[in-house]
């Protein structure tokens, strides 16, 4: 059944974009991630490519193979399955993370702006899991909801040049990890030395939309340790399916 909410919106003369809702909200996400896989799986003809958002897709596609009408109605039609359509059980990556210092040049700036303490905003920052709702900006950067209204931080007024590749950011009521170095606005409150993003593994993106990260706060010797075993390749991520995380 085909869901009143739903919107199907031109985006120029070669895409369509679904929306689900106006809120951010799991729910929602988790409509955009089915019908992203209901799409994929149907090998809509003329299909150039799919890119799924927090409450919407995006379907790019030739209208010289599959015109709007046609591209319309076989959308529509996959939506009204949706129910049937069955999302892949998450995972759980755990991103081991050393807060404040050179590492988290901003936290003294969350704590001050929440009235809260370091070790207060690393305890609530790092006492859940995080959905992650979409990927974008650059390779591997995940946009996460859930996190607590407490530690919630205006981004930066003027962006930083650099951004090394590691740092966890707040962001308004975001938070999420630069997966390479890069320019960027966020609140930089700590840094993992894991590789979220490595060309050279397979998959070089170790996550998806749907699962989760963990940030799991360590100190500078871990810290060092793990970047070295990262360097020679010997690390192992800590990736475990969702429903035994509580174990």
């Amino acid at each position: 059944m085909m869901d009143s909410q739903t919107k199907y919106l031109v985006a120029g003369d070669s895409a369509l974009v679904v929306e689900f809702g106006d809120a951010i909200s799991p729910e929602i996400n988790g409509r955009v991630r089915g019908m992203y896989l209901a799409v994929g799986q149907a090998k809509v003809p003329g299909i150039v490519s799919l890119t799924p958002t927090y409450r919407s897709l995006l379907v790019q596609y030739d209208p010289m193979v599959m015109p709007y009408r046609k591209m319309l109605e076989a959308l529509q039609k996959l939506e009204g399955n949706l129910e049937k359509m069955e999302l892949p059980d998450p995972n759980v990556l755990e991103i081991p993370t050393l807060y404040g210092g050179d590492c988290g040049p901003d936290l003294q700036h969350v704590c001050g702006h929440s009235g809260l303490s370091e070790e207060e905003v690393i305890r609530i920052h790092s006492s859940r899991d995080y959905l992650i709702y979409m990927l974008g900006f650059a390779p591997g950067f995940p946009y996460l909801g859930g996190m607590d209204e407490r530690i919630a931080t205006p981004r930066l007024k003027t962006p930083r040049v650099r951004i090394e590749s590691g740092s966890v950011g707040i962001a308004g009521q975001q938070t999420g990890v630069y997966p390479m170095v890069s320019p960027g606005g966020w609140q930089l409150i700590g840094r993992t030395p894991i590789r979220l993003y490595d060309p050279k593994r397979e998959p070089p993106i170790l996550y998806k939309t749907g699962d989760y990260l963990k940030f799991v706060p360590i100190g500078k010797e871990e810290y060092e340790r793990i970047l070295k075993q990262v360097e020679e390749g010997s690390y192992q991520y800590r990736l475990y399916p969702k429903k035994e995380a509580g174990k």
